[in-house]
């Protein structure tokens, strides 16, 4: 069995095994593995030099980049925790973080207190600093601490219990990574996907092209161009990538694609198998986990078919589905998702928040279901769960019906104040045509039955769900309930 190696000493090993194999490339230039871990060991020496020890944090805020990846292996050389964090939140959000975090250092965005000690995006450190291998003294306590913003829309840091040590070989057997794949990387590399896919994919011996920002047309070209054989998306991207291929159906080649991952926002079943039809079922593997990393599932296309719509087994970690008074429900029954480590050991801890834990179990915030066979089925998140005139309705299924729409680019379905209904069904389109209420209630009529039809409707151009697939619910709801407060559904 392979042990686990400190994070930057796989980096080094990796450059003396093939030191001229492509890395990283992004928009700026490819790096060879020697050329990586060369820039690692220099600007690990400048943080050093900066007052970074073993174990303290520092917030990166960079966008996607080779530098990311730089920032991210100096630190683990170190011993130090690396906390991502997006480059383009405004001051509030950015202030936020960092109050939690209390970093020694902010890599890349000015924080307003002028006590925490920052560099700039595109730091470069002098050339006499040596790049010569450092040999790992101590291992960073905790390989990542990422944020989250939770239904409330308040942040906090998910501070894995994991040191910044990895088994490659297990990883990538897990992922289906392989030595001299490429893995094409167009998510948001703050957050937790992109994050550890990409990591791990390199330290298995991908190369990874690394796009700026998710972009349907220029990741369909990437495909192409560099013959990507991994990729990781979410839903929304997924669904953009078909409609382009769908009007343009000779224009691009994505034959190459080995391995499709996705996760992270429910995927409406015929999306789903639409990505079967384009990779084949084999190639097409989904997960749904925690970033918590208390538990992760796995299902891939062959075994999705004999399971529609479920997020398949656990891979590790515990699953139970719960009533309100937290007893176990019956195969079949839907009630809340808890979790529970594979051996009781923990694998994080809050900064900003606390668990919430039933009988010793965490509840993820997710409904859900298991079949007889074990297989585990999201149906939504109990936050965004609207109850009207008694019923429930789960927004997942209605955007879903919505989104099959040819012009519809994206949905976000929303509980609003009714005083009739107690709350009524309101949805916000993403869409560049000149769509009617009508037209989209005759659409999804032959979908859903009546009582989901969405009530009311808006329309907007701008896109309603980030590059992670994440939609900010707190905020548009805030809205929304502000302008229909006291309202009457419309007869």
């Amino acid at each position: 069995m392979a042990e686990a190696i400190p994070l930057g000493q796989l980096l080094t090993d990796l450059a003396a095994r093939a030191p001229e194999r492509p890395a990283i490339t992004d928009a700026g230039r490819t790096y060879t593995r020697a050329e990586l871990d060369g820039a690692a060991n220099r600007l690990a020496r400048v943080y050093r030099d900066f007052g970074v020890r073993a174990g303290d944090m520092v917030t990166v805020a960079l966008p996607n980049g080779a530098e990311f990846y730089i920032a991210v292996f100096a630190l683990w050389k170190i011993g130090a925790v690396p906390q991502p964090m997006s480059s383009a939140l405004p001051g509030p959000e950015r202030e936020a973080i960092l109050a939690l975090a209390q970093p020694v250092l902010v890599i890349g965005a000015q924080p307003e207190n002028p006590s925490i000690r920052w560099l700039p995006a595109g730091f470069t450190p002098p050339s006499t600093v040596p790049d010569t291998p450092i040999t790992p003294t101590v291992v960073a306590p905790s390989w990542k601490a990422p944020t989250s913003g939770g239904s409330t829309g308040r942040p906090k840091l998910i501070v894995s219990a994991q040191p910044g040590e990895l088994d490659v070989e297990r990883t990538a057997s897990v992922l289906d990574q392989r030595d001299g794949d490429t893995q094409l990387v167009c998510g948001p590399l703050y957050h937790n996907a992109a994050f550890n896919f990409s990591i791990y994919g390199l330290l298995a011996g991908q190369h990874l092209v690394v796009l700026p920002r998710f972009d349907t047309v220029a990741v369909l070209r990437s495909i192409a161009l560099v013959r990507a054989s991994w990729i990781s998306l979410v839903p929304t991207m997924m669904s953009r990538l078909i409609r382009e291929l769908r009007s343009s159906p000779d224009e691009y080649d994505v034959t190459s694609l080995r391995s499709v991952w996705h996760g992270a926002a429910a995927c409406p079943q015929w999306l789903k198998r639409a990505w079967i039809d384009l990779v084949g079922a084999p190639a097409l593997h989904e997960m749904y986990a925690t970033t918590e990393g208390t538990m992760m599932t796995h299902i891939d296309g062959t075994d999705w078919l004999r399971h529609p719509g479920s997020v398949g087994l656990p891979l590790w970690g515990r699953v139970r589905i719960a009533g309100p008074d937290g007893s176990e429900l019956p195969t079949g029954e839907t009630g809340d998702i808890l979790v529970r480590p594979q051996n009781d050991t923990p694998t994080y801890h809050y900064i900003g928040a606390t668990p919430r834990v039933i009988d010793g179990w965490e509840a993820v915030g997710d409904l859900g279901r298991q079949d007889r066979d074990g297989y585990l089925y999201i149906d939504e998140r109990r936050a965004d769960l609207i109850i009207t005139g008694g019923a429930n309705i789960y927004p997942a299924e209605v955007e879903a019906a919505l989104t099959e729409h040819p012009q519809v680019t994206g949905a976000v379905v929303l509980g609003v104040p009714d005083e009739d209904l107690g709350h009524r069904v309101h949805a916000v389109i993403e869409t560049s045509a000149a769509l009617t209420d009508d037209e989209l209630r005759a659409f999804i009529a032959q979908r859903l039955v009546r009582y989901k039809i969405p009530r009311t409707f808006e329309y907007t151009k701008v896109a309603l769900r980030d590059d992670a697939g994440k939609v900010r619910r707190a905020s548009l709801l805030a809205d929304l309930a502000a302008r229909f407060e006291g309202s009457h559904s419309p007869g």
